[in-house]
């Protein structure tokens, strides 16, 4: 992928999404059109300069499918892939894969995404390529009232806004838990340059981090994660803050099926559904030890 390519991956990406949707009965995802889906190159690229794969049409040199992945300590992660509808079912999707294994196999690491569950397209692209689903999430979307959030909850007064000096207890942290490690995202996370992000922490009584939460405020990307937390009684207040944060949007936002509480809470809020994801892994991976919350962009399951 080459910064030319920019224009026509953000078209890519939009028509492929909402046609997907559309064939299905649902509305379109990105209504905004590309100017919405730039974020993705925008984003990927300020973490992982080149590391984005385009199929090229060799007669008419218009892009087929495009996919972005992430270089990280512990592992690959796969960020959004996409093929336009004129090149369904014609090894695109299996050639862009296949490239971004092979790198991942020189690496030595394992290869980690968030596949839809309702796509089963994907879901065997993945599966024959030999990820295993290990974790399970429902997908949500929330319009958080202009007045705010009413998040009363335990927990609460141990949340505070992150700074750069809690990057090691973040890393540390999703190390035990998930046993990745991504201090490059949580650096630009905090950074913030773009000024899309924020993250929140959960402090606990020994001065020590039990939890923390990132959310996009992009106008058309408004998303909750990626986050990691010891327990569900740490999770759900580092959810609420980062929730109320973005008061007259809608965020969409994916829970654990495990998490019930968290799940029923987003229910009395009124949260919907719209989607199931599986977390999945081609090659050695730690059991999850607590709540992990990812996200879209970028990606790392």
């Amino acid at each position: 992928m080459e910064a030319t390519d920019r224009s026509e991956v953000a078209e890519l990406i939009c028509v492929s999404l909402n046609y997907w949707l559309q064939m299905r009965g649902r509305p379109p995802g990105f209504p905004g059109g590309p100017a919405t889906t730039d974020a993705f190159f925008e984003v990927y690229e300020a973490l992982d300069p080149g590391c984005g794969v385009v199929a090229v049409n060799e007669k008419t040199g218009r892009l087929a499918g495009s996919c972005f992945y992430h270089p990280r300590p512990t592992h690959v992660s796969l960020g959004i892939m996409n093929v336009h509808p004129n090149y369904f079912g014609q090894g695109v999707a299996k050639a862009l894969l296949g490239y971004i294994i092979e790198y991942a196999d020189r690496e030595k690491k394992p290869v980690r995404l968030v596949s839809s569950a309702m796509n089963l397209e994907s879901f065997s692209l993945y599966t024959r390529a030999g990820f295993v689903p290990r974790c399970a999430y429902q997908d949500f979307f929330l319009r958080v009232p202009d007045e705010g959030l009413e998040h009363h909850t335990p927990g609460l007064e141990n949340v505070r806004e992150a700074t750069d000096d809690d990057v090691e207890a973040m890393v540390a942290l999703e190390m035990e838990l998930s046993g990745i490690r991504r201090e490059k995202d949580f650096h630009y996370f905090l950074k913030n340059s773009d000024g899309l992000w924020h993250t929140s922490v959960y402090e606990n009584d020994q001065g020590g981090l039990d939890g923390f939460m990132v959310s996009s405020g992009h106008e058309g990307l408004n998303m909750i994660g990626p986050g990691m937390a010891r327990t569900e009684e740490q999770a759900l207040p580092l959810m609420l803050v980062e929730l109320d944060r973005h008061r007259g949007g809608t965020p969409v936002f994916v829970v654990p099926v495990e998490c019930d509480r968290i799940v029923r809470r987003m229910y009395d809020l009124g949260g919907r559904n719209y989607e199931l994801h599986f977390g999945q892994i081609r090659g050695p991976a730690e059991p999850i030890r607590g709540v992990n919350v990812p996200t879209f962009l970028p990606e790392s399951g």
